[in-house]
């Protein structure tokens, strides 16, 4: 896989498709924000680099950075370390109230339990670099320290890292979408402790599986962590 300078997380960001770029490059980059690409407090790389990525012009990404900056999702910080950063309080989002049909949530939870497992899998079948493993290390790692209001864009940044691994851009993007529904769903329930130290014992579980190449444990052990995600959903908004 092609590693970039900020990371694999980088490759999440793709080009818009056209027509609507300004409101596209807005949604790209809130994506990357809400699923903890770009963590709070944490410098988004140079313009130049972003507007490659998203394939927008710098002028039209500079009018949506200044967008979310108004919005108070980012910040500009001036002198030697300065430059643009996710605002630390970006992932307080307000409860969504708009009504659920369980064929949606199923939905969700169908889809993600296809994707999710096959990308462990081909993550572990992978020829990793050492920027590779570092990089799924790192985001565990963060994830492990994560403080309850943290902890989901955390979560989704390490599962998504996990895609990135895989090596396809496509499996990638999937992850991500569908990460956000995902998120949607989890932001209704409430945070249980003893399911977040199970959550993480099985990240860890995964992550190991994936570094030693043993693609069946990783694929198990995604299983079942995915399974008891499904089982809090089910129970909490059925």
């Amino acid at each position: 896989m092609q590693d970039s300078p900020f990371g694999p997380s980088y490759s999440v960001l793709r080009p818009v498709r056209g027509g609507n770029a300004f409101e596209e490059t807005i949604e790209h980059l809130l994506q990357t924000i809400k699923l903890g690409i770009f963590a709070p407090s944490e410098k988004l790389p140079p313009e130049r680099e972003l507007a490659e990525r998203l394939g927008v012009s710098r002028a039209t990404l500079r009018d949506a950075l200044g967008e979310l900056q108004n919005a108070g999702y980012l910040e500009v910080q001036r002198g030697r370390y300065g430059g643009t950063y996710v605002s630390s309080s970006a992932v307080q989002r307000p409860t969504e109230s708009r009504p659920l049909e369980r064929a949606e949530v199923e939905d969700v939870l169908l889809f993600r339990g296809i994707i999710e497992p096959a990308a462990a899998a081909l993550s572990a079948k992978a020829a990793l670099t050492a920027a590779a493993r570092q990089h799924l290390q790192q985001c565990l790692s963060e994830l492990t320290s994560a403080t309850p209001e943290t902890y989901r864009p955390r979560d989704a940044r390490f599962h998504i890292a996990i895609a990135e691994l895989s090596g396809s851009a496509s499996l990638v993007g999937a992850v991500a979408e569908t990460r956000a529904r995902l998120n949607d769903l989890l932001d209704r329930i409430p945070r249980l402790g003893t399911n977040l130290e199970h959550a993480n014992e099985q990240h860890a579980e995964i992550a190991e599986a994936i570094l030693r190449g043993d693609a069946v444990t990783a694929e198990r052990v995604t299983v079942e962590h995915l399974e008891g995600t499904a089982s809090l959903l089910r129970g909490f908004l059925a």
